[in-house]
């Protein structure tokens, strides 16, 4: 199964945390934030979205900093994704 976003959507999948710090200190998992870095799966086609002109500025592959109580969290066979406007996201890493 594959997910196609629609509109102005963006399917992600979560990088995974660091489980120690720069200076080796090992974090609880119960202490950890989910991280708001991901890598972007797919791309929805943009277009007219409530009558204003989205272009889509990230493209698969891009990995990029999101809101951080954005999107919807899926799950499809055994694989996590979160979708999010294209507006939710924040900056691309390069």
């Amino acid at each position: 199964m594959k997910l196609v976003p629609l509109g102005d959507r963006v399917v992600l999948k979560q990088l995974v945390a660091e489980e120690t710090t720069k200076s080796g200190i090992v974090l609880p998992g119960q202490n950890k934030e989910k991280p708001q870095q991901a890598e972007v799966v797919a791309v929805g086609p943009g277009g007219v979205i409530e009558g204003k002109e989205v272009k889509m500025e990230v493209k698969a592959g891009d990995q990029v900093i999101y809101s951080k109580y954005a999107g919807t969290d899926v799950k499809i066979e055994e694989e996590e994704y979160i979708i999010v406007k294209q507006s939710d996201i924040l900056a691309i890493l390069q």
